[in-house]
């Protein structure tokens, strides 16, 4: 279809916008925005076309670039991929990047603001390395552009360099993300190792494969000819490849215990911090897992390990959000909770649940954090709650699209997040009743509704209701359209974005209410899945047990109303008391992020420094000692036998006389002559 040819230029024009901003910026007006607003926009045109012909019933699957083609033991390529998950994630990310350009004007508008030609390129160059990623058609090319977005983050994250966090901040984003990268990259090798190709999509695909020599069962007829290595069977050797996989993803998802940059990333400017936890880096690891889901289905081992670690990190993030009191650090524990929620999904099978939550929450955590920008900008840049107050009035606009994303994010009836989470839920439990692990990890994704719905709410009323706090929020600073705008679209697809999917509905109904169902159902020809539902079941082992939607949905909503009803009971009136005091030293726990900075210090510096030094002591003492003793021994020997060489005829013959006299006193020693 003549649509899928224009596919490239989805990336390729945010990356001539970042061109753009970086050679020219600092002549064009606003350091080159319109250049940013104008690529994006085009980006959002061209993702919305693209998702118009697969809806159509078409899919695309293209080689662009080969850099090495070594038939088939290896070819390493550029491609594009346009099939449901990846036209639906080109609309968000282009989305949220058009939105993040425009919201920018307005924060981004401080007088005596210096780098903007520097902001915009990095934002160009951020959409654009995530919609390669998104685009791409082998593990191979989305790991080049996963780093690419890790790039990004460490320029965005550190964009206020002159001052001391921000850098500290880009620094440990980067660290922490590479910690899990490397696993990924281990994975990568080996996948190539062993099926010989990283596509995505196709009969020649390593989901496909791997799937093929499962089949074959353990002699391996009929199953496709792959490499495995340390002795283990393919079904042992592909969970260990999806393990190390999965060390990217919690890495670049901010999953339990990678999660620890994502907090400090709050140093970058508030448009960043919408981008990075809406639709680019946080979303790329979760994304990569439902690219790949053909290969995770085949191993339910690997899938316990991703709902478990899914399920934990929904409930420990949300805990430490109960006691922050700058807005966007509430924001940013949310996002590794929610984050969490898919994990979740995914590995208890809900595979469209997981993508539907990704959706939603891409709308309403955008929402949040450019509302939570407008507030900054009133406030002259102050992020504490504490210092707020009384805002409903003087932000209308700002606080009933805030309150939409904050009802989506609680999971309220009937926002978006409601009807997502109520499904990732129920997936959850249905295959749960069945798998006690899986049983642990919807447990305690429910007991973190309750959890969200407080959080959510104190966030609220700290922020917009009572009376204002301090002189700044007497007298708020105005916002202008180009704040306004962003708002008002986010707030109305955080209100409406649910419905594209109300699967619960359909069951009980029979309207045909499930859409992004639908979606996923059908043509899939570049897919590895022949369908997304049932297919789970049969590859994972899991087994759905019959169960009303209705029940878990009225359970999970009256969790996220109570604490959201407790929120406001607590936290309500002219001024509110800090009610976290109550919790003594589990408030310092929760205040230090359970000691999880500490940690890790001490894993690096007390720990792993120590071995490394402990290593290199051994390396150059030992190692590099013998081999240096060795020589040095050659040198001294080389130094005496040197002096023998005079120059002297006469030394030679005296020389050559004893050698033959000492020859001829061996032999007759040995030989018996004498």
């Amino acid at each position: 279809m003549a649509a899928f040819d224009y596919a490239p230029a989805i990336a390729v024009l945010p990356l001539a916008s970042f061109v753009i901003a970086l050679v020219a910026g600092r002549y064009m007006p606003k350091g080159g925005a319109f250049a940013g607003i104008l690529a994006t926009g085009g980006s959002l045109v061209l993702s919305a076309w693209m998702a118009f012909a697969v809806a159509g019933g078409d899919t695309y699957n293209e080689s662009l670039y080969t850099f090495v083609d070594a038939g088939e033991e290896l070819s390493l390529h550029l491609g594009v991929l346009i099939d449901p998950l990846s036209a639906m994630m080109l609309v968000i990310v282009s989305l949220v990047a058009f939105l993040v350009h425009v919201f920018s004007l307005g924060y981004m508008n401080d007088e005596g603001e210096t780098g903007l030609p520097r902001y915009y390129a990095g934002l160009g160059l951020f959409s654009a390395s995530m919609l390669g990623f998104v685009l791409a058609d082998n593990l191979f090319m989305a790991f080049m552009f996963f780093e690419m977005v890790g790039l990004c983050s460490w320029l965005l994250i550190g964009f206020w360099f002159r001052d001391a966090a921000p850098p500290s901040a880009a620094k440990k984003a980067f660290l922490v993300t590479r910690f899990g990268d490397y696993f990924f990259l281990v994975g990568v090798v080996a996948v190539f190792a062993t099926f010989g190709t990283a596509a995505f999509a196709g009969a020649e695909s390593f989901p496909t494969i791997a799937e093929e020599a499962l089949a074959g069962g353990s002699e391996g007829a009929g199953g496709a000819a792959v490499t495995t290595f340390f002795g283990l069977d393919p079904g042992a050797w592909f969970a260990v490849i999806a393990l190390l996989i999965l060390g990217g993803v919690i890495g670049k998802s901010a999953q339990f215990p990678l999660h620890t940059w994502l907090p400090d990333a709050m140093e970058g400017p508030t448009p960043v911090s919408a981008l990075i936890h809406a639709a680019t880096m946080v979303a790329a690891g979760v994304y990569l897992v439902a690219r790949i889901y053909g290969f995770y289905a085949l191993l339910p081992t690997v899938l316990a390990v991703v709902a478990f670690v899914g399920g934990f990190t929904a409930l420990f993030a949300a805990t430490m959000a109960l006691v922050k009191n700058e807005i966007k650090q509430v924001l940013a524990y949310s996002t590794i909770s929610q984050y969490g929620y898919m994990m979740l999904a995914l590995g208890a099978g809900g595979y469209v649940a997981a993508t539907f939550h990704l959706m939603t929450h891409a709308f309403f955590k955008a929402l949040l954090f450019l509302g939570a920008g407008a507030v900054i900008i009133a406030m002259h840049h102050g992020e504490d709650m504490w210092e707020m107050g009384g805002l409903r009035k003087k932000m209308p606009v700002t606080y009933w699209t805030f309150l939409a994303g904050s009802l989506a994010l609680a999971g309220i009836f009937p926002f978006a997040g409601f009807w997502s989470k109520d499904e990732v839920l129920y997936e959850a439990l249905v295959h749960g009743l069945n798998d006690p692990l899986l049983l642990g990890a919807y447990a305690m994704g429910l007991a973190a509704v309750f959890v969200t719905g407080f959080y959510t709410f104190r966030m609220v009323v700290l922020t917009f209701h009572g009376k204002p706090r301090s002189d700044v929020a007497r007298d708020p600073h105005g916002v202008g359209w180009n704040v306004k705008f962003p708002l008002v679209v986010l707030g109305a697809l955080a209100v409406v974005a649910g419905f594209l999917n109300m699967a619960p509905v359909a069951e009980l109904t029979g309207l045909h209410v499930d859409y992004l169902h639908q979606w996923f159902v059908g043509p899939l020809e570049a897919t590895s899945l022949e369908t997304y539902e049932g297919l789970i079941e049969e590859r994972a082992g899991y087994e759905a047990a019959e169960l009303s939607p209705l029940l878990p949905a009225a359970v999970s909503l009256a969790l996220a109303l109570a604490g959201a009803g407790l929120a406001v009971v607590l936290y309500r009136g002219a001024e509110p008391t800090e009610h976290t005091d109550r919790l003594g030293s589990a408030k310092r726990v929760l205040a230090s992020n359970y000691y999880q900075d500490e940690y890790q210090v001490w894993l690096a510096e007390g720990l792993t420094a120590r071995v490394a030094r402990a290593a290199d002591t051994f390396d150059q003492g030992i190692i590099d000692g013998v081999v240096n003793g060795t020589g040095s021994v050659s040198l001294l020997s080389g130094s005496r036998v040197r002096r023998i060489q005079t120059g002297v005829v006469s030394n030679y013959a005296a020389l050559l006389t004893l050698g033959l006299v000492a020859l001829l006193v061996v032999l007759g020693v040995t030989g018996g002559w004498f």
